[in-house]
């Protein structure tokens, strides 16, 4: 699989994430290296390369994903007012596999970026 984080790291451990939700199928985390205040990563356990990759047996995944996306969603609302859902295809996408953003905020300043852990 080409240029997958999330099964070469986070999902094989290799990686460590802050935990927000983790179910047998789904696991949402605060993102390794945000570029917002708040910038929480939902994915399904199982690969799948992106949106448009999904299938007619993947229909219960993608409630189960649309569920702790909503939940994640509506608390992010609750501390801060508003958030954005927002998922990437194509070139767009950097990680091949199927993930979800909550984010919240302006985006961080590069300077901020400097700051960050690799």
């Amino acid at each position: 699989m080409a240029n997958d984080f999330y099964c070469d790291e986070v999902l094989s451990g290799c990686t460590f994430v802050q935990k927000v939700i983790e179910t047998e199928n789904v696991l949402a985390f605060h993102h390794t290296r945000p570029y917002y205040p708040v910038h929480i990563v939902v994915i399904p356990k199982r690969h799948i390369p992106s949106l448009i990759a999904l299938e007619s047996d993947d229909d219960l995944l993608l409630l189960e994903l649309f569920a702790i996306i909503k939940r994640i969603a509506a608390q992010v609302v609750t501390d801060h007012g508003a958030c954005r859902v927002i998922t990437n295809i194509g070139d767009y996408q950097d990680s091949k596999h199927l993930h979800w953003h909550v984010i919240c905020g302006q985006p961080l300043k590069p300077t901020d970026f400097a700051n960050r852990e690799e």
